[in-house]
């Protein structure tokens, strides 16, 4: 007997409470017939992942961004094959056996036709161009309703990770593996509330030339900027000192040696420089700065500043607060938003970076709190006076940050806590932890 294909519906979200009901209600007879619906969040703030767990097989959190959110889903996915939908996209009637009928005939891939709902009357030959340059080119854009055969999307690789252009390099890959797209007439339809808000002319020429700059090799996070250009740019802010016996890693020292120390030191900055440029590659962040003490003069700083893409500044203040308070008023005053890091907490990735970026989005400021009492991360939306008269190197920083923070009426978040390096029993913690030291 042959065994109906069966499908997992992917369908990533960030803040959709609005529109996700009538989204998951459509997929209902889907999921009545055996097919798969898993919804993967971003971060939501609003009821978005309260309305969607009743509606769908799985809801699960990861981090923000669509090609993370999708790669994550079908990580779960146990159907034959992969359909990514967006929040704002409805399937046509009979999807799954058009789906079906074209994967049976030998397409390992392929995509709906679109129609756009909004107010534009440009919307329809909008929807008209984009399928039929899909239809021309092969590539395919995420409003379509991409679907793919389970093992051709892991043998591609998944998307890539970038914020932008993810289902084009994604056509890309599965173009040279498997030929071109099954285009199925089909219809799905999807929003058109970008068309709406900024103009449907406008939007047309910003995609073409987003388009056209990723094909001459353009860095997708850079384009993400020029197409969400309200977000405010994030900069990572990396504090670091001279690579020095005697001048860092000093508790370490005392036990392992000052020339293991620094060594350790060294291989604990490196980590968090990779971390750093990755978080830059994948659009987390738009910047990096790396903020040397006594000043940039050691040649360490500048191989660390050229792997992350870095631009090299010198502290400068009485204390770390001081100093810290000098770092990130820079930043706010050149209309970014920083997120100031240590270079000794191992435990920190990018997804905790992203987690730090969206809180700000919402709040004031964004703490992630270390296990000794201090913390790894601040993130500022605004400036904030709550450096002065707190007791550095003790188990009291968190606390007194705080209250300082309550003080001047800040709002702020705590993500969860990590641990950073400063004695031998957090050194050996590191040597026996999956981001041990190379």
């Amino acid at each position: 007997m042959i065994r109906p294909m069966r499908v997992s519906i992917v369908v990533p979200v960030l803040d959709e409470a609005a529109g996700i009901v009538a989204t998951l209600d459509a997929l209902a007879p889907l999921r009545a017939s055996g097919h798969e619906v898993i919804v993967v969040d971003g971060g939501s703030r609003d009821a978005t992942v309260a309305l969607a767990r009743p509606r769908s097989d799985r809801v699960v959190t990861t981090r923000r961004g669509r090609a993370a959110q999708m790669n994550a889903g079908a990580a779960l996915a146990t159907g034959d094959a992969i359909l990514f939908l967006h929040a704002d996209t409805r399937l046509p009637p009979g999807a799954a056996g058009a789906m079906a009928g074209a994967l049976g005939r030998g397409r390992r891939w392929g995509r709906f036709d679109v129609a756009i709902e909004g107010r534009s009357r440009w919307l329809p030959l909008v929807a008209f161009l984009m399928n039929l340059r899909s239809r021309l080119s092969g590539i395919v854009t995420g409003d379509q309703g991409i679907f793919v055969d389970r093992a051709l999307f892991a043998a591609a690789g998944g998307y890539a990770p970038i914020p932008l252009m993810e289902d084009i390099e994604l056509s890309r890959r599965l173009k040279r593996l498997a030929g071109r797209p099954a285009a199925l007439r089909d219809r799905v339809r999807t929003s058109g509330r970008r068309w709406d808000a900024d103009g449907a002319w406008s939007t047309i020429a910003l995609m073409w030339r987003l388009r056209a700059a990723y094909s001459l090799g353009a860095d997708p996070a850079t384009l993400a900027r020029r197409y969400a250009p309200s977000r405010r740019p994030r900069v990572l802010q990396l504090f670091a000192k001279a690579p020095v016996p005697g001048a860092v890693k000093t508790r370490l020292a005392r036990t392992l040696g000052a020339g293991p120390a620094v060594e350790a030191y060294r291989a604990l900055v490196d980590r968090t420089v990779e971390t750093a440029a990755r978080a830059r590659r994948e659009g987390v962040v738009d910047a990096v700065e790396l903020w040397c003490a006594p000043d940039s003069r050691h040649p360490a700083f500048a191989g660390w500043a050229k792997r992350c893409g870095a631009t090299i500044r010198v502290q400068s203040g009485a204390d770390l607060g001081a100093r810290m308070a000098v770092a990130l008023d820079d930043a706010i005053a050149r209309g970014r938003v920083p997120i100031l890091v240590g270079t000794d907490c191992p435990a920190l990735d990018v997804g905790y970076l992203d987690s730090a970026s969206a809180a700000l989005e919402a709040t004031d400021a964004v703490i992630g709190p270390s296990e000794d009492g201090g913390y790894v991360l601040i993130g500022l939306a605004r400036p904030v006076a709550a450096f002065d008269g707190i007791a550095w190197s003790t188990p009291e920083v968190l606390a007194q940050t705080r209250a300082a923070l309550a003080r001047e009426g800040v709002r702020w978040r705590e993500l969860d806590p990590l641990w950073d390096v400063d004695t031998e029993a957090d050194f050996e913690r590191w040597r026996g932890s999956p981001v041990t030291p190379a």
